[in-house]
């Protein structure tokens, strides 16, 4: 049986949407090693950090030390506090400042200003209720057709699972943390 018709001849051209969700480790790092791939390819790159303010991150860093040709493609925006969010300690800031990047994505998404946008933490955003998910949803069905959208964060709502393209789900085998191990510089952060 010849194949030929079941090959998109666009599939380059189409952007998809991608979410990797799970308790284990690598859900930002593998969406940020995309947004590296893509920038080397000279797209245009939107990261928005749901939850996550400070300083304090390697890829920040690394970020910031692109190549100005590189560098001129690529937009961060942190919504978050400097601070981990939990259920049991979110508040009316955070609401706030994740709202805030979601108005900003929303925007960047309606006005199809980039090839890539990757919503970090997103899931985790939605699962405390700091988004609505019935509104990531209609924006995300409604995105421009060659943009790429990649959600991270554990607890991916089915909603979001079932519109996706791509859905991974990363779970822990073996972790260093369940020994005692902290959150170290240059691997977690």
């Amino acid at each position: 049986m010849k194949c030929d018709n079941l090959i998109n001849p666009n599939w380059a051209k189409h952007g998809y949407i991608q979410v990797y969700t799970g308790d284990g480790k690598g859900k930002t790092t593998a969406s940020l090693g995309l947004a590296m791939r893509a920038l080397g390819r000279s797209w245009k790159v939107l990261i928005i950090m749901f939850t996550k303010g400070g300083n304090d991150y390697g890829e920040l860093n690394s970020f910031r030390n692109l190549s100005s040709e590189i560098s001129q493609n690529l937009t961060i925006i942190q919504a978050g506090l400097d601070r981990i969010v939990y259920n049991d300690n979110k508040n009316s800031d955070d609401a706030k400042e994740i709202q805030k990047g979601w108005h900003l994505a929303k925007k960047a998404i309606e006005n199809d200003e980039y090839n890539l946008i990757i919503l970090d933490e997103a899931n985790i955003a939605i699962d405390m209720g700091f988004i609505d998910v019935d509104e990531v949803v209609s924006v995300l069905k409604n995105k421009p057709e060659e943009m790429e959208i990649v959600l991270t964060g554990r607890n991916a709502h089915k909603k979001v699972i079932e519109i996706a393209h791509l859905v991974s789900k990363i779970t822990p085998v073996k972790h260093y943390w369940d020994t005692g191990v902290v959150a170290r510089k240059g691997i977690e952060y």
